[in-house]
């Protein structure tokens, strides 16, 4: 059985949980691979929808055992409140595993995001204030706090101490804020070992042991392609690898283990935060895709800027990712429109760019090129085969697969959990 990478093709917000969920039944673990609380997953199940922010949206399925990754940057407290939300509805989260070299996201990581992120001013990047990237420096500086720190008081202790005496010399000498003390953050942090103590474990082992069982594994990364911390449009970018090789660094299972590549893609654009969007909408359309589509984040609530399909940024993350499935989801959405707009390439100061360019000076400055293909006004909600679509909405999802580098699979019609259209096996 197949272990599969389910990762974004744009800036996030693709609707991974919906694709994630349409394989649900199919799969033994779902495991999240990086990112922190700083993204968010919306399921439609039935009349219910759940928004999940830390938790692999696998945790909604019956029988397959979530798993939060050494890759991840855990805010324990998110962690808990998010685990109570669902069991007041009634959802088992009894096999949540954790791995033990996860890092945790502290309260003086949650206080650096925030102040460091107004002391930028004008050149601010647009993080969450959720403490996922000064969690991430600390991690690649060699003095964060993993998981498995938390069940020796002595080695926390001496972590925290050791954080701290940079970090309040830079809260209280910099930032005007005041010390953080280490029996606060130390108590805070022990106050939940003995819930997460059956939790946490080996997860690299336990899913190579699955995988040489044959059970199927689903990689799923937060964020997406373009907010990858070395692919994406740095620096307005997510703290880790949000693209499908950090799923074997993310998990701790080797390349050759992975068979199948799965970007999520919608049928527009949109990005949250800053940073360059060269299909971005300031007219009429902007807002009726903000509208139609119920653009606004999961996570943050913050509206999502919008904009129409970009088959470069598409082909690149087919090319970075070796994409071997999009499923392409909103398509709904586009309704309506009598003329659809897709960049095809972009014109970088008179000069024709059909690829994403590498420079980012480049890519800031790049307007698009537009092909437009016609539009459709039947509902499509209803479709459930490739041939329920008008013929206009098919030819659109056809000109889309033939500009972004894979075949397209599946396709999101509505926002319910069976409103998907299936044209290939996404793990055959």
């Amino acid at each position: 059985m197949p272990a599969a990478v389910l990762i974004g093709a744009q800036w996030g917000d693709e609707g991974k949980g919906k694709a994630t969920d349409l394989l649900g039944s199919r799969l033994d673990y779902v495991v999240k691979f990086n990112g922190g609380n700083n993204a968010g997953h919306t399921v439609v199940i039935g009349d219910e929808k759940y928004a999940l922010h830390l938790l692999p949206s696998g945790i909604l399925t019956p029988g397959v055992t979530p798993v939060i990754g050494n890759g991840v940057v855990v805010d324990v407290e998110v962690l808990f409140e998010e685990l109570e939300g669902l069991e007041a509805r009634s959802v088992d989260v009894s096999k949540l595993r954790i791995s033990a070299n996860a890092h945790l996201i502290t309260q003086y990581h949650r206080t650096l995001d925030k102040v460091t992120e107004r002391f930028l001013g004008k050149r601010q990047i647009g993080t969450t204030g959720r403490g996922i990237g000064p969690a991430y420096a600390d991690k690649i500086n060699r003095v964060g706090i993993r998981m498995q720190d938390l069940f020796d008081e002595n080695i926390l202790r001496q972590k925290v101490e050791g954080a701290l005496d940079q970090k309040n010399h830079l809260l209280v000498k910099v930032y005007n804020r005041r010390a953080i003390g280490v029996d606060e953050v130390v108590d805070e942090l022990l106050g939940y070992v003995e819930r997460l103590r059956p939790m946490v474990t080996d997860t690299s082992l336990l899913l190579h042991r699955a995988l040489d069982a044959g059970e199927t594994v689903l990689f799923e990364g937060g964020q997406a392609t373009m907010l990858d911390v070395d692919h994406g449009t740095y620096p307005f970018v997510t703290s880790s690898n949000a693209t499908s090789g950090g799923a074997v660094t993310g998990s701790g299972i080797a390349p050759n283990r992975i068979d199948r590549v799965i970007a999520v893609v919608k049928a527009y654009t949109t990005r949250v935060g800053a940073g360059p969007f060269p299909t971005e909408l300031f007219d009429e359309w902007g807002d009726f895709l903000t509208e139609q589509g119920h653009e606004f984040g999961t996570t943050t609530g913050r509206r999502r800027r919008t904009g129409w399909y970009d088959a470069p940024i598409a082909r690149y993350a087919s090319r970075i990712n070796g994409v071997t499935d999009f499923v392409l989801t909103k398509l709904d959405v586009l309704t309506g429109i009598d003329r659809i707009p897709v960049a095809v390439a972009y014109d970088v100061d008179g000069q024709r760019f059909d690829e994403v360019p590498v420079s980012q000076s480049d890519f800031h400055h790049a307007k698009p090129i537009y092909e437009e293909f016609p539009g459709w006004t039947e509902d499509i909600s209803g479709a459930r085969e490739f041939s329920d679509l008008p013929a206009n909405a098919q030819s659109y999802v056809r000109e889309l697969e033939a500009m972004s580098g894979s075949r397209i699979s599946a396709i999101g019609v509505g926002p319910g959990r069976d409103e998907i259209v299936t044209l290939h096996d996404l793990l055959g």
